[in-house]
């Protein structure tokens, strides 16, 4: 007996519907990239830029500022002319022993003015010279004469000073040196012992810089004697 014959049906592949197989495949989804974070790092370094912009910014603006200001004048208070012989009390405002404001220009409205000055309260020499100078104070009123000490130091410390060693006359204190340096006697941020006499309108008219504790009553008191 002869063999089956396979059925070509079974053989062949299977049949795919003729609808679906003439549709386009559908497209792949399109992926789009994410963007990429900075790094701490990254984020660290960009603060600090911002940071250092900043402030080169403030500096410009400080700088301007003050350039601005020499410019104008301003800022420029704490500087005087110099003083010397001929030359006249300053118009500036500063404080006592007792911290009361004093303006220098009017010192010598009404009498002759003697400014000595001494590098530090309540020292030897200083003491020397603001003795000397007290023991000879009647002598320098009765010349029509009034006497100031000048230094850098403080209202309290002068007036510690003062009342310890009964010192008779005001004390001026210029904790910034201005007048002192006005007058020559301010260099290097130290007082110079010296003493100035100004006659009566403000005019400087004899100066001692430097000068020794004791020569310094002596010498004020014979130019106000032989100047009057």
């Amino acid at each position: 007996m002869a063999p089956r014959k396979v059925s070509d049906s079974a053989s062949a592949e299977p049949r795919r519907s003729s609808r679906i197989a003439s549709q386009p495949a559908p497209p792949a989804p399109e992926v789009k990239p994410k963007p990429a974070k900075a790094t701490k790092k990254r984020a660290a370094e960009e603060v600090v830029d911002e940071a250092k912009e900043g402030e080169s910014s403030a500096a410009k603006k400080v700088k301007a500022d003050e350039k601005e200001a020499n410019e104008s004048g301003e800022g420029s208070s704490d500087v005087l002319p110099h003083i010397d012989i001929g030359g006249s009390l300053p118009s500036l405002i500063l404080k006592n022993e007792k911290a009361e404001d004093i303006q220098i220009a009017e010192l010598a409205a009404e009498k002759g003015v003697i400014l000595f000055l001494v590098p530090k309260a309540d020292t030897p020499g200083c003491t020397n010279q603001a003795c000397g100078f007290r023991d000879k104070y009647p002598d320098f009123t009765s010349s029509n004469y009034d006497v100031y000490c000048l230094s850098a130091d403080s209202p309290t410390a002068q007036s510690k000073w003062q009342t310890k060693k009964e010192l008779p006359y005001p004390l001026i204190s210029d904790p910034k040196r201005i007048l002192i340096t006005a007058l020559g006697a301010g260099e290097g941020g130290k007082t110079k012992r010296s003493h100035f006499i100004f006659e009566k309108g403000g005019k400087l008219v004899e100066k001692r810089l430097p000068v020794s504790p004791a020569d310094s009553p002596k010498l004020a008191l014979e130019f106000v004697k032989g100047h009057a």
